[in-house]
């Protein structure tokens, strides 16, 4: 029984970490994303494309804030 208890605990550690790898490289992607996204913010001139970026730019924010929770999260439960 202690067995069957340590093979879950160890599959589920080595779950939380694929997550947590995946999240990291997430964020990665995501920060890179933002930053083109500011670039292109910084070079537009028409007031339409300047919105778009503004939009852009805040959904890839949301997603790196959710993606920073989940990390943190996972981290606390280990």
């Amino acid at each position: 029984m202690a067995q069957t208890a340590k093979k879950l605990s160890s599959r589920q550690g080595s779950a939380a970490q694929e997550e947590r790898r995946e999240l990291l490289s997430s964020l990665s992607h995501t920060r890179t994303l933002i930053n083109q996204a500011y670039g292109g913010f910084n070079t537009a001139s028409d007031s339409d494309l300047i919105e778009s970026y503004v939009f852009e730019i805040n959904s890839l924010q949301a997603r790196y804030n959710y993606l920073l929770r989940r990390v943190k999260e996972l981290e606390g439960a280990t």
